[in-house]
């Protein structure tokens, strides 16, 4: 029982016979797990344990892989939205309805994934998925470079040149991509003596600091963005506080809010 666990945790609830079989799980072992209730098959040779998430038992059931933001999602990294339909990578030329279709010789790997995602979704979606996948799972930068050296893909080869390893956090980026889109020279990551390292500067003047709640839920963290704010306001260095909501669905207002604290500050800082 403890290898059909384990080949279930590998693939996220859900495997193949084939994984099994792969693993030395005999098709007595599997039966006598699914008369246990450890597993249940969902498919014509596919098998899931209890609890498993409903959108990858009917990728794998039809049969496919989870590709481009759906493996994203699944990967943990940073997602804006949830795919309308989920894409799925497929070995054939077939197509499913409500399923949106990437053709792949193999199950994608995170670099593929990351791929996927910047020549399938809008830029900035390509951008935090990439940027997390760099972040949060240590994906080689030169090697993410070296998948857009064609010519056909000078879009995909700007979103890369913009990705900041030292990022913090999905707002981050977000707000990061909104100010250059806007026309401001932003820095990520700026060290401020006494305070650490600030989350971007604007135009060399103006802070902007990334607040999520799920970044600051405990006292320790709530003291230490207060610490932090006291420390820029000492050193005379405004900073604006800017949340996910006003970055993701109102961003107009917050460059006329960066806009409108620059027109106020001096020319130089």
């Amino acid at each position: 029982m403890s290898k059909i666990a384990m080949v279930l945790a590998n693939y996220d609830g859900v495997a193949r016979a084939k994984h099994f079989a792969a693993a030395g799980v005999s098709s007595f072992q599997l039966t006598a797990a699914m008369s246990s209730g450890a597993v249940t098959r969902v498919a014509r040779g596919v098998y899931a344990a209890p609890g498993a998430d409903s959108r990858l038992v009917a990728i794998r059931s039809l049969p496919a892989e989870p590709a481009c933001v759906s493996a994203a999602s699944f990967a943990g990294l940073w997602v804006l939205e949830p795919p309308e339909q989920p894409h799925v990578a497929l070995t054939h030329s077939r197509s499913y309805p409500g399923f949106a279709c990437h053709r792949a010789a193999a199950p994608p790997t995170l670099l593929d994934t990351v791929v996927q995602s910047l020549r399938c979704q809008p830029e900035l979606d390509g951008l935090v998925i990439a940027e997390s996948a760099v972040v949060l799972k240590s994906l080689p930068l030169p090697a993410l470079r070296q998948r857009f050296s064609g010519r056909n893909d000078a879009r995909e080869r700007r979103i890369v040149a913009s990705i900041v390893p030292q990022s913090q956090s999905v707002i981050e980026c977000i707000a990061r991509f909104q100010l250059r889109r806007a026309g401001f020279h932003v820095e990520s990551q700026v060290n401020i003596p006494g305070m650490g390292h600030l989350d971007l500067m604007v135009d060399g003047r103006l802070g902007v600091e990334a607040d999520g709640a799920g970044f600051h839920m405990d006292r320790a963290s709530f003291e230490e963005d207060r610490r932090r704010w006291n420390v820029t306001t000492r050193l005379g260095l405004p900073t604006l506080v800017v949340s996910y909501p006003l970055l993701k669905y109102r961003p107009q207002e917050f460059i006329a809010m960066v806009r409108d604290a620059l027109d106020r500050l001096p020319a130089a800082a």
